[in-house]
């Protein structure tokens, strides 16, 4: 582990580890906790690290490690030691940062990677949802044992599920199928289908402004604006990225603004509002960016990870210039693995896919190194 970057902004390493997620603590300021994996997602183990960022730079405070992938992670909204997350085994995990070991509890329904995780941030509720590669929603009390009841609908496999901060028992998902959809927990079956991309969407998120407006972000490399009350046409089209939009997120500050990262190594920074909506396009990141939030606390911080690639001088550099882009205001917590490869990537998710072949490669090369000595020694033995 490495750190660079101080005062107010700068970059943390968690070597051998690929970044799927990160979410700020809605209690502590510049506390963030990250969901990772190793061989990106299909082999080897997941960790939740939580980091806090100070005077002296950003430090980890905590990390727990999983049999398998983590790929994202949701904070309690009723304790502030606590989080849940979502991994490649199909189960999600409670932990306590509180503590020095866990998790707290482990529940396994999902018959496929469990990709999504998010807590419920109205009054008067202490839902999680999780979404799965099994086409899948489930909606979970913490306090019980089981899920609630399964939500089925989508013909592909779910990205992205997120509840909606103003309707109680309201959430959306993004999936594989092109589909955002929008469900209520009081029904089984879906309340709103919306044919948003004519390629897979990656994530959605809800406008905490606007009850009826949510924006996906897709392989096609575009983002787009949906209204509840009238879903014939997007109400607003952000283009710029040059390769699958990972993750978005709106402002808990504006409006309509939002940002957004990507597998083209970009976080971007837009207001729908404005004639020409991109603010700021920030390239710090050495390789795909997939997971990103923005602060609840300190207006204009944002998080993001991915899977760096370059040799050691030019992270330092890479984190340096994440300062001067965004100042004073901005954390990257930046998680380098793998080889640089990305400049043979095709377009759209075949990106995914290159780096699965590359991870399985290693996986059996690994693999290899340790099972020759012993084949070795077999066969000396049979000649013997």
């Amino acid at each position: 582990m490495g750190t660079s970057g101080g005062g107010a902004g700068g970059a943390l390493r968690l070597p051998g580890l690929h970044g799927y997620a990160a979410e700020f603590s809605p209690y502590w300021p510049g506390r963030v906790a990250c969901a990772a994996a190793q061989y990106y997602g299909i082999a080897g183990c997941g960790t939740l690290a939580v980091l806090e960022q100070n005077e002296a730079g950003i430090v980890l405070l905590r990390s727990f490690d999983w049999n398998d992938g983590l790929f994202d992670v949701t904070w309690s909204e009723n304790n502030e030691h606590v989080l849940i997350t979502s991994s490649g085994d199909g189960s999600l995990q409670i932990w306590d940062t509180a503590k020095t070991k866990g998790p707290l509890q482990v529940y396994k329904e999902h018959t496929q990677e469990a990709y999504s995780v998010d807590w419920s941030q109205t009054r008067g509720e202490q839902l999680v949802v999780s979404g799965s590669w099994d086409q899948t929603a489930k909606l979970w009390d913490p306090a019980v044992g089981k899920s609630l009841c399964t939500f089925k609908g989508h013909e592909g496999v779910i990205y992205s599920t997120i509840w909606s901060p103003h309707i109680p028992g309201c959430f959306a998902s993004a999936s594989g199928d092109q589909t955002l959809r929008v469900w209520d927990v009081k029904a089984p079956r879906v309340k709103l289908v919306i044919p948003a991309h004519q390629a897979e969407i990656l994530s959605c998120d809800w406008c905490k402004y606007d009850e009826n407006l949510l924006v996906t972000g897709a392989v096609d490399c575009s983002l787009k604006g949906w209204d509840l009350r009238n879903i014939r046409q997007p109400v607003f089209v952000l283009l710029g990225h040059t390769y699958a939009i990972r993750r978005v997120k709106f402002s808990p500050f504006h409006a309509t603004l939002l940002a957004s990262c990507s597998y083209d190594f970009t976080v971007r920074f837009w207001d729908f509002s404005k004639p020409n909506p991109l603010l700021e396009t920030v390239e710090h990141h050495t390789e795909f960016t997939c997971g990103l939030d923005l602060s609840l606390h300190n207006r204009g911080q944002c998080a993001a990870v991915h899977s760096g690639s370059r040799r050691e001088q030019e992270l330092q550099s890479a984190a340096e210039g994440c300062l001067l882009c965004r100042g004073s205001n901005t954390v990257s917590f930046v998680i380098p693995t793998g080889k640089d490869i990305a400049k043979i990537m095709q377009d759209g998710f075949s990106q995914i896919y290159w780096h699965i072949f590359v991870g399985l490669i290693s996986f059996f090369s690994l693999a290899l190194f340790f099972l020759l000595p012993f084949a070795f020694v077999l066969v000396s033995h049979s000649i013997l």
